[in-house]
């Protein structure tokens, strides 16, 4: 019988591509959701019966534990940007992360893969970076020989960093910035997944890996990278951080006062990790250490970014067009 994987997270943007990496392996495939009716999309990626969603609530030991069952590996891809109700930074990143590791150290299972995220650190007055520290110590404490990924900002079509950006280019004149000059070391999606399947079929040793595409740059100059893929002009606008921590309390208490009906579009929190580079550190392993050449920016963001153009698909056409009337 071929081996089994549960994904926590399995349907999400990370965990997704790992699915399918894992699925033409010929490993079944188990995606643990909190929603598995709107993860039905992942049943393709393999033959009738070999991908399934679950449901999984990775606040509850029963839950983690029944989804597990079987399991000859473990990848915990479920993380969050924003606190909603229940699911905080410290129930979903820390607890989760860690309740996941001690049952699978409890079910024998043989190997365990956990994505984090670069800053990760629990001294960091980020509740988001701390909860990511807090996540990795439990899961090094419970399963040892795990390997742990830390993505800096993660690529691709159903990225929510350049999507969103590029989205706001369409009808903003400017593009306002928290960060301007913190620098990111931006990592496609399937470049992530790579790592994690190496680490699932054991070809990666134990321990951290910080995982970056071939491109740093400044959030500034991330952002004039995607408006000439989008083919627009916008100025990009660097604002101080106390503006905004400023809006992050003031769309923060409305957030609270509706019931979370008006979302905060920045938090306290956002802003503070803005305020660090996200970059791989000196010395850490990295994408390298497993033979995977990371893919850049200009290979991949024309592929998924184009629907922003103003002509969107038929940008090219349109420019030929011109040029012939010249």
């Amino acid at each position: 019988m071929s081996k089994l994987v549960t994904i926590y997270g399995g349907s999400g943007f990370v965990g997704r591509y790992i699915a399918q990496r894992m699925a033409r392996q010929g490993w079944r495939v188990r995606v643990a959701v909190r929603r598995p009716n709107e993860a039905m999309f992942v049943k393709p990626y393999g033959v009738v019966g070999q991908v399934e969603p679950v449901f999984c609530n990775i606040r509850d030991d029963d839950s983690v534990r029944e989804v597990m069952s079987g399991a000859d590996a473990v990848v915990n891809c479920v993380g969050i940007l924003a606190e909603s109700g229940r699911n905080t930074f410290d129930a979903v990143q820390h607890e989760g992360a860690g309740r996941i590791a001690r049952i699978a150290a409890e079910q024998g299972v043989g190997r365990l893969v956990h994505v984090s995220a670069i800053g990760a650190d629990i001294d960091s007055d980020s509740v988001y970076a701390r909860s990511k520290g807090q996540g990795e110590e439990d899961v090094l404490a419970a399963f040892p020989s795990a390997v742990i990924l830390r993505p800096s900002i993660v690529f691709g079509p159903e990225d929510e960093f350049f999507n969103r950006f590029a989205g706001m280019s369409r009808m903003a004149p400017a593009i306002p910035l928290f960060g301007a000059q913190t620098k990111f070391q931006p990592v496609y999606v399937d470049d992530v997944a790579a790592a994690a399947e190496m680490a699932v079929l054991g070809k990666a040793e134990s321990g951290i890996y910080e995982l970056g595409g071939p491109d740093v740059a400044t959030f500034r100059e991330l952002m004039h990278t995607m408006l000439g893929v989008v083919r627009r002009r916008r100025l990009v606008i660097g604002l101080p951080f106390w503006v905004g921590r400023a809006m992050g309390r003031v769309f923060g208490a409305l957030s609270f006062l509706t019931g979370g009906l008006a979302p905060s579009p920045v938090t306290v929190d956002q802003v503070r990790q803005l305020a660090r580079d996200n970059i791989v550190s000196d010395g850490a392993r990295t994408l390298a250490d497993l033979g995977i050449r990371p893919t850049s920016l200009a290979a991949v963001l024309p592929s998924y970014l184009w629907m922003f153009r103003p002509d969107g698909q038929y940008s090219d056409l349109t420019r030929s067009a011109k040029n012939l009337r010249g």
